[in-house]
């Protein structure tokens, strides 16, 4: 009988083996059976550093799990295959840098990239860790030239540069669901860049928060931005882009900043609160929307269009101090200023369906010459506006009250 079972039931019989076995070490994801393509997780556990586990990396990639505990490192960790997945036990994986040179905490990047930067790598996954630095350690994550990359679930804080830097990461980079905090510099810093996803993340007491420069297509969504030192969302040279859905507070500059030939960018359904100088601040950009945002006590303009700027739709904003009804205002005497819309010098503007309340010194203010501007269907209360400065419609400049 005994016989029978045996020939009858093997598969069965060697899944009590794999139970009762289990798997040996660095290869908790592969079957005894052996699935033809697998190739197995590497255990940093089982290595005698973090380094040295990321360069048991085949050619062809892997995934290099990474344990709880602390790591202190002084040289960064070098990632440099394709397909290569790095991840963490969340943050019970903590990776502190010790460099005091400026040296950044990880860096993926091809092998040959300071001799050839046209050298790329693709699909780079960042996940699940804890990475700190100090004040004399650079930045934390750097990429440069890596395609694909998707950065998610990683506490990245304390650098004594920017949080995470990608240089040329032209093809899809994401940033997902992290938290980019206390940095010296800039919390994401994006140069180069092309389908840019940045969404889900927490942002705080970095310098700036995000900078996109010379860049694509980016779509940043529900982030959260808090107590920066200088502005939140800082966007050059970059086209057909949106910034939507996100909270920026209380930074001591600008929340959104566009110059150096932006254009063709949405900038909707934002909160932009309690700001110290500015809340959009339009240097240098063209083809822009700016709709559905609240803007409350934001101290000096909520919406600033400057002399480069021009051919911009304004439609369905709350510009307002903290007035809750009835009650009066929410915020005490000293913290209540809130500013509406600056034009300075700019044409092709179009004002409609928008609320200012309890803003001043204007609900809108003019400065130099301000041409061809539609300024209609707006609510005004406890607020002032004077736009005869713009002159006589005649004239080519277009107001309708």
């Amino acid at each position: 009988m005994r016989r029978t079972l045996l020939i009858l039931l093997p598969p069965a019989l060697a899944a009590i083996a794999w139970v009762a076995v289990g798997p040996g070490p660095g290869l908790a994801q592969q079957g005894r059976g052996g699935l033809p393509g697998a190739r197995p997780t590497i255990e940093a556990i089982d290595f005698p550093s973090l380094q040295a586990a990321i360069d048991a990396l085949p050619p062809e990639g892997g995934l290099v799990r990474l344990p709880a505990g602390t790591f202190e490192i002084d040289e960064p960790l070098r990632i440099t295959s394709e397909d290569a997945s790095l991840e963490g036990a969340g943050t019970a994986t903590h990776i502190k840098n010790s460099n005091a040179d400026e040296g950044p905490a990880l860096l993926a990047a091809a092998r040959d990239y300071e001799e050839d930067g046209r050298s790329r790598i693709w699909r780079i996954r960042l996940s699940n860790f804890r990475l700190t630095g100090n004040d004399r350690s650079g930045h934390g994550i750097v990429a440069r030239g890596v395609n694909e990359l998707f950065i998610d679930g990683v506490t990245v804080s304390e650098h004594g540069g920017d949080g995470i830097v990608l240089d040329n990461c032209y093809e899809d980079p994401r940033i997902c669901n992290s938290l980019i905090t206390y940095n010296g510099g800039t919390g994401l810093n994006l140069m180069a860049c092309h389908d840019i996803v940045v969404s889900a993340n927490q942002f705080e007491e970095n310098v700036d928060a995000v900078r996109c420069t010379d860049g694509f297509n980016l779509c940043m969504t529900g982030n959260c931005l808090d107590d920066h030192l200088g502005n939140g969302v800082v966007i050059e040279n970059t086209y057909g882009s949106v910034v939507s859905g996100n909270m920026i507070e209380e930074c001591q500059g600008t929340a959104i900043i566009l110059d150096r030939d932006c254009y063709g960018i949405a900038l909707s359904a934002n909160v932009i609160a309690h700001e110290f100088t500015d809340g959009i601040d339009l240097r240098d950009a063209h083809g822009v929307a700016v709709s559905a945002n609240a803007f409350p006590i934001v101290k000096r303009h909520a919406l600033a269009i400057g002399p480069r700027s021009g051919r911009v739709a304004v439609t369905g904003n709350s510009f307002a101090d903290s007035t809750i009804g009835e009650e009066g205002e929410r915020r005490l005497e000293g913290d209540r200023e809130a500013g509406g819309v600056l034009l300075d010098g700019t044409r092709d503007i179009a004002l409609s369906g928008n609320l200012f309340a309890g803003v001043g010194p204007k609900a809108v203010e003019l400065r130099g010459e301000v041409s061809r501007v539609r300024f209609d269907g707006n609510v005004l209360t406890d607020t002032e506006l004077d736009l005869g400065a713009l002159g006589d419609p005649a004239d080519g400049r277009v107001v309708e009250p």
